[in-house]
């Protein structure tokens, strides 16, 4: 297998279970990933929702770090513009100090939430620098050196002896050249975005101007036979959404779409459901539809998005597409099947 696997997670509560229960499924898949091989777990961030568990994926990397020993965690990713990125910087080389070499900072643009939990978020914030600004403003504090004891010198303390490594999440080429120009790690979300023409234009874009792997984020579904991972893949919803004030977003529910027109006070314009771009079947079909993917865009890694809430499926997707390699070439797949 030429590509890396890694995993982001977004902790979903299942129906009749609370909370607590998802956070105890979560730390068990990130304790059965390692075991599995996997190269990264990344927890993403989601704002006022019953639905996903993970609005600090700071607290629950710490969680996690501490019960595991090899595993790279981190976050997929921190939603910047609520934050000051001088505290981003303080949390993560805390928890750079705690594992060394283990923890990836992943960033992303988007509010991770509708407009009631974003305004809450950013209540009382004055003079908000662009997105860009933010990004810089991060990459500076984590990339100062310790200081002396001088307490007329900031600095994000404490200075670790080896930094987070960073990541920009996105899927627009304004996204992929921030992160070469800061010299980050770029991830493609083609979980949000399966755009093929977009991907070709935003990853050659990429390679042109960084000399860093090409990682793309896939939502992925592996069952023991084709029907039952129709069965769940039936179960994915993505809602598109433009408002009359221009603004547009993808939501998981058209629930979801409706509250988001109420909360930014404008009226729906257009509303669809779109078709997931996944990857699903058995797990020598996924493997085989990955490797196609890996050999059209060069992909280095993969990042599953496994959007699959009952607790026991997700873990059986992951563990299945962790123990088979493809027994069908890549030339086979491309093909016989269209990726998503």
């Amino acid at each position: 297998m030429s590509y890396r696997i890694s995993l982001l997670d977004k902790i979903p509560v299942a129906q009749d279970d609370t909370p607590a229960e998802a956070l105890k499924h979560t730390l068990h898949l990130a304790q059965q990933a390692e075991t599995w091989g996997y190269h990264r777990f990344w927890i993403a961030e989601h704002h006022n929702t019953t639905r996903l568990a993970s609005p600090s994926p700071e607290l629950l990397i710490a969680w996690i770090i501490g019960q595991t020993n090899r595993i790279r965690v981190g976050s997929g990713g921190v939603m910047l513009q609520h934050y000051s990125p001088y505290k981003v910087a303080e949390n993560f080389n805390l928890l750079a100090n705690l594992a060394p070499g283990r923890i990836d900072l992943g960033v992303g643009k988007a509010p991770g939430g509708l407009p009631l939990s974003t305004k809450a978020l950013q209540r009382g914030v004055q003079d908000k620098a662009s997105f860009a600004d933010q990004l810089a403003q991060l990459d500076n504090w984590l990339s100062l050196p310790a200081a002396q004891d001088d307490e007329e010198t900031l600095r994000a303390t404490p200075v670790p002896a080896r930094s987070a490594d960073r990541f920009l999440l996105g899927a627009s080429l304004e996204s992929a050249t921030l992160a070469a120009n800061l010299n980050w790690n770029f991830v493609y979300a083609a979980h949000l975005n399966g755009d093929k023409a977009l991907m070709r234009e935003v990853l050659s874009s990429w390679r042109s101007r960084s000399s860093l792997d090409t990682i793309v984020a896939v939502q992925v579904i592996v069952a023991a036979d084709a029907e039952k991972a129709d069965q769940l893949a039936s179960l994915v919803e993505i809602w598109s959404v433009e408002l009359e004030n221009s603004q547009r977003v993808s939501v998981a529910s058209e629930v979801q779409a409706h509250a988001f027109a109420r909360q930014a006070g404008s009226a729906i314009k257009k509303i669809e459901r779109r078709e997931p771009s996944l990857l699903k079947g058995t797990a020598e079909t996924v493997h085989a539809g990955l490797a196609a993917l890996s050999k059209e865009f060069g992909i280095d890694e993969f990042i599953i998005d496994t959007p699959i809430a009952d607790p026991t499926a997700r873990l059986q997707s992951l563990r299945l597409l962790a123990g088979v390699q493809p027994a069908i070439s890549h030339l086979d797949f491309a093909a016989q099947h269209d990726a998503w």
